[in-house]
């Protein structure tokens, strides 16, 4: 699995950090880490300490925030995804279909209004 950023991604200025190139097995371990570390023991995820997970020209760090803010950056390489519990469970659902081999298309993770997307995609294309 693979995570980068891709800024101006259409006509809107918006972007996308994108965990990409992974198989069925790695999806069930992203959803794995996201329950057992955020869910579960309330932790944040540094994704660039993940060992299935090979930063390429970014780092995101996961954790629980109090409201949606989805993903914001001061630096455009260090990018901080805050969402509440109920959205780490809603993203949980959106991972399943990869896990059961049953997705091969794209998924973005979250739903807040905010110019940087979190794309999940296994082969990094979308559209």
């Amino acid at each position: 699995m693979e995570l980068d950023f891709i800024p101006n991604v259409n006509e809107y200025d918006e972007h996308v950090v994108r965990l990409y190139n992974f198989s069925k097995a790695d999806a069930q371990r992203f959803r794995d880490l996201i329950e057992e570390s955020i869910i579960r023991n309330r932790r944040a995820i540094d994704l660039s300490k993940i060992d299935f997970i090979k930063p390429r020209n970014c780092n995101l760090i996961m954790g629980l925030f109090k409201t949606d803010e989805g993903i914001f950056t001061q630096d455009e390489k260090t990018f901080y995804c805050a969402l509440t519990l109920e959205s780490y469970y809603e993203m949980i659902r959106l991972i399943e279909p990869f896990c059961d081999n049953k997705e091969n298309g794209y998924q973005y993770l979250y739903e807040v209004d905010n110019p940087i997307d979190l794309l999940f995609a296994p082969s990094g294309v979308w559209e």
